[in-house]
């Protein structure tokens, strides 16, 4: 196979020489130790570079990982133990309230739906695992992007071009968004009223790590309706806290 895939080869041959190492090293340390000539490993160095996966210390004329290579890391380490202590949770709020419930992780500008957890009968909705959608229309992301500074934020969504639409709802600039993040944070949680979907509403809470970051959103999503029935809101909430408790080992965990 990789004889197939060469490109792909050569690059998972330098993020793998890369991790290994205790320092950044130099193209021509990576191009001794794998093989790879100069001028190829130099293509493939700039690629790898504008994707996020090498950082290029221009100083020191070296190489290192990328924030994207943290990213997959962190994302491997973080979802299975995070799926694993939610998916009860979820379970609980299903039942709860009988409407479909997510968790998601933030991921840029998108989140990204881990757990689906639907009731019989349930309508089959767009949050399916593993997709991806913009966080600054759904509830979910905007429960996480609530708690990151101003600046990351306005770094996140450069230009208007940023803001995806798929209803013609929702913030499509960096002031509206802020506005509705304080909505959220001011509310302890977030809500979406046919942003994503037509005739769909979502409620969303954020939970936490030890730390006090927000990791993962808690939702549940039903017919729209404006506002959100308090009872989905206090189970969604109650649910945030029983996954923070679960992921900081507090009874009680962080209060949303």
């Amino acid at each position: 196979m990789g004889d197939q895939v060469p490109g792909a080869s050569r690059t998972l041959e330098v993020l793998r020489f890369l991790a290994a190492q205790a320092q950044p090293v130099t193209a021509g340390r990576i191009a001794e130790a794998l093989g790879i000539p100069r001028s190829s490993l130099y293509h493939l160095l700039r690629a790898m570079q504008e994707h996020g996966f090498v950082t290029h210390l221009p100083e020191e004329q070296r190489y290192w990982l990328g924030v994207s290579a943290f990213e997959i890391g962190s994302a491997y380490l973080r979802q299975d133990p995070l799926t694993r202590l939610a998916r009860p949770v979820l379970a609980r709020l299903v039942e709860t309230t009988g409407r479909t419930g997510h968790l998601a992780v933030l991921h840029g500008r998108e989140v990204i739906y881990l757990i689906e957890e639907r009731p019989p009968g349930a309508h089959r909705l767009v949050t399916d695992i593993d997709v991806r959608l913009p966080a600054h229309l759904t509830a979910s992301g905007r429960s996480l992007l609530a708690h990151l500074p101003d600046a990351q934020i306005r770094a996140l969504f450069p230009t208007a071009a940023a803001f995806v639409d798929r209803t013609g709802a929702g913030p499509k600039s960096v002031p509206a968004l802020l506005r509705e993040l304080r909505d959220v944070r001011a509310r302890g949680h977030a809500e979406e009223h046919g942003e994503v979907s037509e005739r769909w509403s979502t409620v969303a809470a954020h939970a936490t790590d030890r730390t006090g970051q927000p990791v993962a959103a808690v939702a549940a999503t039903f017919r729209e309706q404006q506002p959100a029935p308090p009872a989905i809101v206090d189970a969604v909430r109650r649910a945030a806290r029983e996954l923070t408790s679960r992921l900081t080992g507090r009874l009680g965990g962080r209060p949303q």
